[in-house]
């Protein structure tokens, strides 16, 4: 009884992606078979089972052979009776001893799970003491004890002992072997990942665009600081070596604990990490970092500005109870040795917010604050504005203050969702470079619309407002009259096509004419007979190869998302590559959408949140089966609604059983609607842009009302 009080729990859904069903199988096999594992905890709307129990009995009914053992392993890591973040921690502290080879790994797994259990407390004892250096290496023992604030420092990775390791042993098997497939590193990304994914709301992400991008602006650097390291993307974008150091605090310690596993795995540097609030219990008191990168909580009013207010870190002046931001930019430059670098992600706000400008104008006449650039918006959480990147330096006595401030505004280089990192490359190549050149000459040319270069004495008014996008002068409204005059012709030339693309006058149908009563099938019984092929894409992909995005599939554009491979599940061989005749369809939104693949997209990675069928040219034409698919009424009955979004369980879509000629006729219809889609949202996008380009001349004077 203990055995089964104790067993990782799985929910019906769980199930379903274990078998690759649906949860409407799962219901009918609880109902059709007496043999079915008993519910062992849940609720009566929701149960959960014991995982043996299940893997046993689909093993039994022939139902799991074909699972990823990935899959199979997440589902023991998700209902582990400790919880996923107790399992996470255990999983990588187990990789940890498969990374390295460990001598004792293979002695200890090979006993019995009780014996495991005892064992491995004293294995990881050998290898986490010394792999995880405590802050007070950083920070001493007295610098730690004077922390003002409620809490102390404490090294954020804990050695669990044989009692909480006993519940993790059989994932801790699974998990090992996992690794022997795809690599420990790539294991725990994975798992990450996905619990992450499970649980996005808990945590602020940083998108890997933005932090390669202040990983970049803060160059080379052989201690690197995010005291706010949340997930730990910051430290992950560092380009990392072995005698590197990586230190990082957050005040949720299981948060702090997954990501110095995490960056234990991702590299050889040694990794610092403690769990408590920063600005009130610093671990790194005395430490002096050549780098500093963070991403701090915005809008805290709880920051510790009653029990902080004589903190010797505020040298820029005491910050507002409403700006926290700046105090924790103070505390950036405070762990920053002489000339070392600070980079942080900033609310636009701060930069123009009046309980602010004496902190802002010190930091300025000091020397302090070096570059203040806006990021497009939908770079980073909250995605509806765009932030900013603030650069800073830590002044050197007896240097001479730089007189300007770099501003440079990235609006118009980035598509407007900042994740996709493909986009951010061009944001990243032109920003580093007008840093790089700014940094090295004290000053750049010029760039209306990009960079500016302001004396710091035209910044100090009343109200030192460093926002770039009041600074920059605008550049030329999108190319100039010529660009505009491009724009226009092709825009008639889309009009026109348009024009001889559309549909003629729809006939209405003959009542209950041979097509309206054709038999249905659904793509779940096309799959089982081997007429189509079911994927699902993963978001794993390979260096240089683009991704398909949900983004690309609703906006009808070509693949723009890119991937990388080190951190796929399994690598190149986890990834989808869509071929000709591959139909598409986005698995969340509740929107109808479906797309087959051309000779433009074909070659892609399949992106996360994507299921592509692959049909049998034989037995079914790609743009019927699209066509159909794309029914709104379709999807309505195919959808299943949470209280925020919808999915869509494709194997419930529907369409008619017709011969291989009859879909054609059809096919050659849906074909002629979708080149006609593609050229009104074409002849959009160019009216959008000549439209935008007129206002744009005419307010700043470039183009006369003539």
């Amino acid at each position: 009884m203990g055995e089964r009080e104790n067993a990782t729990e799985v929910t019906a859904a769980g199930i379903a992606r274990l078998a690759g069903v649906g949860r409407a199988a799962v219901s009918n096999w609880r109902r059709r078979h007496p043999d079915f594992p008993r519910p062992v905890g849940g609720t009566e709307t929701s149960p959960s089972f014991a995982l043996p129990e299940v893997e046993e009995w689909l093993r039994t009914q022939g139902k799991l052979g074909e699972v990823p053992l990935r899959e199979r392993v997440w589902q023991q890591l998700a209902g582990h009776p400790a919880g996923p973040v107790t399992a996470l921690l255990h999983a990588g502290c187990a990789l940890l001893l498969v990374r390295d080879r460990h001598p004792r790994w293979l002695e200890v797994s090979a006993v019995s799970d009780e014996r495991m259990a005892q064992l491995l407390p004293a294995v990881l004892e050998d290898v986490l003491t010394p792999r995880f250096a405590s802050p007070a290496a950083a920070a001493s023992p007295e610098a730690a004890a004077a922390a003002p604030g409620s809490g102390t420092p404490r090294q954020a990775v804990r050695i669990p002992d044989a009692g909480q390791l006993r519940p993790s042993v059989p994932l801790l098997r699974g998990v090992a072997e996992l690794a022997a497939e795809l690599g420990a590193r790539q294991t725990y990304e994975f798992l990450f990942g996905r619990h992450i994914d499970a649980n996005s709301r808990q945590y602020t992400l940083t998108p890997a665009g933005p932090a390669e991008l202040m990983a970049a602006l803060a160059g080379p650097a052989a201690t690197v600081l995010d005291p706010a390291c949340g997930t730990g993307a910051l430290l992950r974008a560092v380009a990392t070596r072995p005698d590197q150091v990586l230190c990082g605090q957050d005040s949720a310690p299981e948060l702090a604990a997954l990501t110095a596993l995490r960056l234990a795995l991702h590299s050889d540097a040694t990794v610092r990490a403690a769990a408590a609030d920063t600005l009130r219990a610093d671990a790194f008191g005395e430490a002096r970092a050549d780098a500093v990168l963070c991403h701090p909580p915005f809008n805290e009013r709880n920051w510790g500005h009653d029990e902080l207010a004589y903190d010797p870190r505020w040298e820029y002046g005491f910050p507002a109870r409403t700006e926290s931001e700046l105090a924790w930019v103070q505390h950036a430059l405070a762990r920053l040795r002489e000339g070392g670098t600070a980079v942080l992600l900033m609310p636009p706000a701060a930069a123009s917010r009046r309980s602010g400008r004496r902190v802002r104008a010190d930091l300025l006449r000091r020397g302090a604050l070096r570059a203040v650039i806006a990021l497009p918006a939908g770079a980073a959480p909250p995605y509806n504005i765009p932030l900013h990147v603030w650069v800073l330096k830590r002044p050197v006595p007896g240097a001479q203050v730089p007189p300007e401030l770099l501003l440079v505004e990235t609006a118009g280089l980035a598509a407007a969702d900042g994740r996709d990192r493909q986009a951010w490359r061009a944001v990243q190549d032109a920003v580093v470079d007008v840093w790089r050149r700014f940094e090295k000459h004290g000053a750049v040319d010029e760039q209306p619309g990009l960079a500016r270069c302001v004396p710091v004495l035209e910044l100090l008014d009343d109200e030192v407002d460093l926002a770039p996008a009041r600074r920059l002068p605008p550049p030329a409204a999108d190319g100039g009259t010529e660009a505009l005059t491009a724009v226009r012709e092709r825009l008639g030339e889309a009009v026109r096509r348009t024009a001889d693309l559309m549909p003629p006058p729809a006939k209405a149908a003959e009542a209950a004419s041979e097509d309206t009563r054709r038999p249905l099938t659904t793509v779940g019984e096309l799959a089982r007979s081997g007429a189509l092929l079911l994927r699902t894409g993963t978001g794993s992909g390979v260096p240089g190869i683009p991704v398909l995005t949900e983004h690309d599939l609703l906006a009808g554009t070509a693949p723009t998302g890119s991937a990388d491979a080190s951190d796929a599940p399994g690598g190149p061989t986890d990834s989808v590559l869509t071929e000709p005749g591959d139909v598409v369809i986005p698995m969340t939104g509740g929107g109808t959408a479906a797309r087959v693949v051309d000779e433009t997209t074909a070659g892609a990675v399949l992106g996360r949140g994507l299921t592509l069928l692959r049909p049998d040219p034989a037995a079914l034409d790609p743009w019927f089966l699209a066509g159909f698919l794309r029914g709104t009424a379709n999807n309505r009955q195919a959808s299943s609604y949470a209280s925020t979004a919808a999915r869509l369980d494709v194997r419930r879509l529907r369409l008619p059983r017709l011969p291989l000629e009859g879909q054609r006729r059809y096919g050659e219809r849906f074909r002629a609607l979708a080149a006609f889609e593609d050229s009104l949202r074409l002849a959009g996008r160019l009216g959008e842009q000549l439209v935008r380009g007129l206002h744009d001349g005419l307010t700043d004077g470039t183009l006369p009302p003539e």
